[in-house]
């Protein structure tokens, strides 16, 4: 696989220089909940410590790639409420998209 040009880095610098996300970030204990109560917990690294590693290997890459990735730290029974409220169960599709709105709501509604 050839490595990208220069003007291709560049390129796709300033096209992902706009881009945001959010990262579901936890505590050692939010993890722990939000695993026991996922219906995907295989999802999951098999610790906390093994998902940090990985977590902070992916914010470095969004990173290094010109992604701004921002930590969003999931408060379990806030989160629980927000999925009883929109239909959703703990899996990673309703994680994402609750990161996700967390993230617009705390950038003031744009996207």
């Amino acid at each position: 696989m050839r490595k990208p040009t220069l003007h291709q880095r560049l390129r796709a610098k300033k096209r992902s220089q706009s881009l945001l996300i959010g990262l579901t970030w936890y505590t050692a204990e939010t993890w722990a909940e939000m695993k026991a109560t996922a219906t995907d917990p295989e999802c999951f690294e098999d610790s906390f410590e093994r998902w940090k590693a990985v977590a902070i290997k992916a914010r470095s890459e969004f990173q290094r790639s010109g992604v701004r990735a921002i930590e969003c730290l999931i408060a379990p029974k806030e989160f629980a409420a927000w999925c009883a409220q929109n239909g959703q169960e703990n899996n990673s599709t309703s994680r994402a998209e609750y990161v996700s709105e967390k993230l617009t709501a705390a950038q003031g509604g744009a996207s």
